[in-house]
């Protein structure tokens, strides 16, 4: 462990600080998981199964990265492989591209991160994964019971302030576009 820890540092010195760190997250939703399983039987009771998929999924998505379709052209990337509870693997990328191909620029972050919802009526399949998949909550007072809260605030600053436009916040982190469009969506309705 120490020596690819040393390993992935020297890439840092090599090629300069990461541009993207992205997750991968296994879904036992997947097809190629629901039809090896038996009937009445559980993702999570079938290590096996979700751990082989997984894998191959993220050796496309990895290729993909590597060969520059996705962000540009990678100048170097690590992951690592970990496991949530009941048995879900997840993967950690840390990218780094070239010089040429860093985001440098409020319009090339908005080319690769969106933080608004999309148009239900345009793209209705992308909007459903997204409330699906990527929104927090409901917390607040809404929620006053959930995970998140803590001194009767989420811990996580949702929901994020609007922003007309993506720019640079503090520690280097991009504040992302996210306009005041009327859009809404309702999440995991709560009893």
């Amino acid at each position: 462990m120490k020596h690819r820890y040393l390993d992935s540092m020297a890439l840092l010195q090599e090629y300069g600080r990461p541009a993207i760190f992205l997750t991968m997250t296994c879904n036992p939703n997947w097809p190629e998981i629901k039809e090896r399983l038996q009937p009445g039987e559980e993702a999570y009771n079938r290590p096996d199964i979700l751990a082989r998929v997984f894998k191959a999924k993220l050796s496309i998505l990895n290729d993909k990265i590597m060969s520059g379709e996705i962000f540009g052209e990678v100048g170097s990337a690590i992951h690592v492989i970990e496991f949530q509870k009941r048995g879900l693997p997840h993967a950690h990328f840390l990218i780094i591209l070239k010089p040429a191909f860093k985001y440098l620029t409020a319009e090339a972050y908005n080319r690769v991160v969106s933080a608004e919802l999309p148009d239900q009526t345009t793209n209705s399949y992308l909007y459903s994964l997204v409330v699906k998949h990527m929104m927090h909550g409901p917390c607040g007072h809404l929620n006053a019971e959930n995970v998140c809260m803590k001194e009767g605030k989420c811990k996580n600053h949702y929901p994020k302030s609007f922003a007309e436009y993506t720019s640079h916040g503090q520690g280097s982190y991009p504040i992302y576009q996210r306009r005041d469009n009327q859009r809404t969506a309702k999440v995991r309705v709560t009893c």
